[in-house]
């Protein structure tokens, strides 16, 4: 790859675990305080709901690391070797816990009587959010076990190529 691209892949990927690292610090806490300040019958649900948020944030920012790792060994032509399995494993593994995190408040935004403001439209929309992070993350992570499995088919194909030559 250009090592421009390269540059502007690791600044994109830079920018995003920071603002990660903001979120979590600054905007996940301070929404869910004023949430509470706005509605008081949210107080049991904000601490909660505030940790599941910091957790999907922090499977993000995992997975972007080791995207990170994963650019290196492109980098290096190092990226048809085994070792490069252990990253798209992680990014397998923080899409299905981030996945898993949203699927969990879609069952808790549907089963349990979260009290709501007027119409309750809030719990209807935080629900219908939660199910649609489900269903991507479900769908991310089915993509990356196919891509895994190309990047096993194409490390077979390359020694096989490297063995003729």
């Amino acid at each position: 790859m250009h090592s421009l691209l390269m540059t502007i892949l690791r600044m994109g990927i830079a920018a995003a675990v920071l603002f990660g690292l903001f979120a979590q610090a600054v905007i996940i806490p301070t929404t869910a305080a004023d949430e509470v300040d706005l509605f008081p019958p949210y107080e049991p649900y904000a601490l909660p709901y505030a940790v599941a948020s910091i957790l999907g944030v922090a499977c993000v920012q995992v997975a972007l690391g080791a995207v990170w790792m994963l650019l290196s060994m492109v980098e290096r032509d190092a990226i048809f070797t085994p070792s490069a399995f252990r990253w798209v494993h992680t990014v397998i593994g923080a899409a299905v816990v981030a996945t898993v995190i949203a699927l969990g408040a879609a069952v808790h935004l549907a089963f349990d009587a979260i009290p709501s403001p007027d119409d309750g439209m809030n719990v209807e929309g935080a629900l219908l959010a939660a199910l649609a992070c489900g269903a991507v993350g479900a769908a991310f992570s089915m993509l990356m076990v196919i891509m895994r499995t190309l990047l096993g088919k194409a490390m077979d194909m390359r020694s096989e190529l490297a063995e003729v030559i």
